[in-house]
């Protein structure tokens, strides 16, 4: 299976790592020799390369959406921290009740039938206007992706609410499921009825057995006292959500979701037809993620151009952080979009443990996003463009932090042996690099390895990028680049600890 991924040189190289079942370096050889010889070879493979000419990519990437029209811009060049009047999810914590008495009184529910009454282009302008981002990893303009749906002409249109977070570092759905089921609910409804849907599924992990009790309790309440149903709000309008569970890592794709709701694989499939053609049993859809839904009861209640006074400009509002690993106290909090990381690490969670400078590296977006060094991660803004210029993403918010005092080569192999156990096993380069990328890194931490070997991930990266179905194949090339990227030194030092110890035994 390796050996459509590898060149000459891969190839040179692999069948001298199986050579009686041992490392390549043997005690009795000089490293710098080894490498020398190692590097010749790959000259000779990258002349090879430059006179055949590269094949055409399977699949190009897509152009960067430009944003909806009349979204409204600022100018604001300094952000955070967050005035507890700005504050969207003022439940985050569970201190206050959850229930329908607790959520009226945090201005839930709070004349939602006058904005129902003025209509669904009303509500479409004002999202599109916010410049509201998808808060699940995409960054794709929520009024830009709605407005597909909307101008499908169906009576059976299905809005689908994706709450299965199964990305490692993440829980901020979860707290929102837990503290503010009503937000969800009423941002189902002023969503859906925008996009002329009159049913709505909210997908739920099943391991989120309490969240998803509070969620249906919610849901009774508001089919009690007519929030939703049948004559939602009093404003004639039908609107029926229903909870449904499931349990898998790829149900985070939408495709992959739809079809786990018709109860088949959860396997994402080609498109088109796109959802918003053909989705939930044939039916127009379109999945949202849990926090995009639940800030817009908010926008529309206070408006557009409040919304776009918080972040720097097309990366406007809030967002909700999680920041967890190797810090004083990990912790979910909503901040300004925009707020510098190091500050968001220092302010809530009570910086890096051993300091700062002890800091080796973060994945600012959840464990699929690039990492980034100190040098970026003290610097770096945390919104969408921000992130992109640093070669990262914001993903959906997991700060992940990872200080000097761990084994790197560790952290690396358990990062990458997680995309093992969660690829659907479709698509060619995604299956078999699940299978060699975690047998080399493995290596990588025994120092069982050459320089060289490192090379490899780089030609098994390109192989997987752009040519499979789903974005997993392409997450699980960003965060090995990444790994090589900023670790290749501690590699390269335990590959001479194995060769010195070995040759002392």
């Amino acid at each position: 299976m390796l050996t459509q991924f590898l060149p000459q040189k891969g190839l040179l190289l692999l069948r001298r790592w199986q050579l009686g079942n041992s490392p390549l370096l043997q005690p009795n050889k000089d490293y710098a020799e080894m490498r020398k010889i190692s590097q010749d070879v790959g000259m000779l493979s990258k002349n090879k390369a430059a006179a055949t000419p590269a094949p055409a990519k399977a699949c190009e990437q897509k152009a960067p959406v430009p944003p909806p029209a009349g979204m409204l811009s600022n100018t604001k060049t300094d952000f955070g921290p967050l005035t507890d009047c700005d504050r969207i999810f003022q439940n985050l914590y569970g201190r206050l009740d959850w229930r329908l008495k607790g959520a009226c009184a945090r201005g839930d529910w709070y004349r939602t039938a006058d904005l129902l009454e003025m209509g669904p282009q009303w509500i479409m302008d004002e999202v599109k206007r916010s410049g509201l981002r998808g808060r699940g990893g995409s960054g794709y303009y929520a009024g830009s992706k709605w407005e597909q749906l909307q101008k499908v002409e169906s009576k059976d249109k299905i809005l689908i609410l994706n709450c299965a977070e199964g990305e490692p570092g993440t829980c901020k759905d979860r707290e929102i499921l837990r503290h503010e089921p009503h937000k969800i609910i009423e941002g189902c409804l002023l969503a859906g009825f925008a996009m002329g849907c009159e049913k709505c599924i909210i997908y739920v992990r099943n391991r989120f057995y309490n969240e998803a009790c509070n969620l249906q309790f919610a849901l009774a309440e508001a089919y009690r006292y007519g929030l939703i149903g049948c004559n939602s709000c009093d404003t004639g309008i039908k609107f029926e959500i229903h909870v449904q569970r499931g349990d898998r890592y790829l149900t985070g794709e939408e495709t992959a979701l739809v079809n786990c709701l018709m109860g088949k694989l959860a396997r994402p499939r080609k498109r088109p037809p796109y959802l918003h053609e053909k989705g939930y049993f044939d039916h127009p859809s379109t999945v949202i993620n849990t926090e995009s839904l639940a800030v817009v009861p908010t926008i529309l209640r206070r408006g557009a151009k409040w919304f776009t006074s918080l972040g720097r400009n097309m990366n406007f509002g809030t967002k909700l952080f999680n920041i967890s690993g190797h810090v004083l106290h990990p912790c979910t909090v909503e901040e300004e979009m925009s707020m510098p990381l190091r500050d968001i690490i220092e302010m809530h969670a009570g910086g890096v443990c051993g300091g700062w400078n002890n800091l080796l590296a973060v994945w600012p977006g959840g464990l699929s996003t690039p990492l980034l060094g100190r040098a970026a991660a003290e610097e770096v803004l945390m919104d969408y463009d921000a992130l992109e210029a640093k070669g990262s993403e914001l993903g959906t918010g997991g700060i992940i932090v990872v200080c000097n005092d761990c084994d790197p080569l560790l952290v690396m192999q358990h990062t990458i042996e997680f995309y093992m156990k969660q690829t659907c096993k479709q698509c060619t380069p995604c299956r078999d690099g699940a299978i060699w990328l975690p047998e080399i890194f493995k290596n990588f931490t025994r120092g069982e390895s050459v320089p060289h070997m490192m090379d490899f991930i780089e030609v098994i990266s390109k192989t997987m990028t752009g040519t499979t179905i789903c974005a997993l194949s392409d997450s699980q090339a960003n965060v090995a680049r990444g790994l090589i990227q900023h670790f290749a030194p501690y590699i390269e030092e335990r590959i001479l600890e194995y060769i010195n110890d070995d040759g002392s035994s």
